[in-house]
């Protein structure tokens, strides 16, 4: 069995890769800010809520900025690398509308506003735009992948 070295992946999921993390996020990009919207809508406890918001914030995703002095009470706001992540949940969203959703079709439509269509997004190569198909692409090592001395 061959074993590789830590990768992006595995450094992204030890941030992201639990259930509420992401679904945090995806309220941060509908709008939603404020600590008791984010416990409302998710119906997730506040203990663990907190604890989310907190590995969030450390990681850069989230900035936590102060909206009242008294008493003190905080927003959450996407940072840019928060931003980032906004392909990573519209693919989740997009393979759980393929494969989970009921008959009745997707539970969320994404409207593109600058042409106001349904948008249905795609992962396509940066130089040819041709869509990404996992057999037609290879790993390679990048820069920063560690190289066996001899």
């Amino acid at each position: 069995m061959v074993q590789h070295a830590p990768c992006s992946i595995g450094r992204a999921m030890e941030v992201l890769g639990e259930r509420w993390t992401f679904l945090i996020v995806r309220e941060a990009f509908f709008g939603v800010r404020r600590f008791t919207e984010l416990q409302r809508n998710l119906g997730i406890a506040r203990n663990i809520l907190s604890a989310r918001l907190q590995t969030l914030t450390r990681a850069g995703i989230l900035e936590r900025i102060r909206y009242q002095a008294e008493p003190e009470r905080f927003e959450y706001k996407l940072t840019p690398m928060g931003r980032d992540l906004y392909p990573a949940i519209v693919s989740i969203m997009r393979w759980g509308d393929q494969y989970l959703a009921d008959e009745t079709g997707p539970p969320l439509l994404l409207r593109h506003q600058e042409c106001g269509h349904h948008a249905e997004p795609m992962l396509v190569c940066s130089h040819c735009r041709e869509p990404l198909d996992p057999r037609k692409v290879t790993p390679e090592p990048g820069p920063g992948a560690a190289v066996p001395t001899t």
